[in-house]
């Protein structure tokens, strides 16, 4: 019998230090044997149909079990609501104009990425004892 497909897809850049960090984070959670991780900066990334390496690329993406795409705010509350520590979110996510608050707030945020991510992972790398040490 063939296994069940995940409950959900998660289409990340792996190519961003800030958008790792979050993936391991949410990977880590209880629950996250439910979520199948797909780095889209990678060639080999198998995508499905309705999504193509530069729409993953730009904006998040879930793909749920069923077939549909979410992307954007609706994406993070798929996960949400997998993830058990993370209901309390979707939750709030539900309530009347939340979603236009959180999708508003996604897309101001997604100009600024590409900076953040370079300020994240150049903060990441002071972090760590052995940055620049060449071992």
């Amino acid at each position: 019998m063939p296994p069940d497909p995940p409950e959900l897809t998660v289409y990340f850049d792996g190519s961003c230090p800030l958008c790792r960090a979050e993936i391991g984070h949410y990977a880590s959670q209880p629950g996250a044997a439910a979520l199948c991780f797909r780095d889209v900066s990678k060639d080999e990334a198998t995508l499905g149909p309705g999504l193509t390496g530069p729409q993953a690329m730009a904006r998040f993406h879930v793909r749920r079990a069923d077939g549909a795409l979410l992307s954007g705010a609706a994406a993070f509350v798929g996960i949400w609501r997998v993830l058990p520590r993370w209901r309390w979110a979707a939750r709030l996510a539900s309530l009347p104009g939340a979603m236009t608050i959180l999708e508003t707030g996604y897309r101001m945020f997604l100009p600024v990425r590409p900076a953040l991510s370079r300020l994240f992972g150049a903060l990441q790398g002071r972090r760590r004892p052995d940055a620049g040490s060449g071992t």
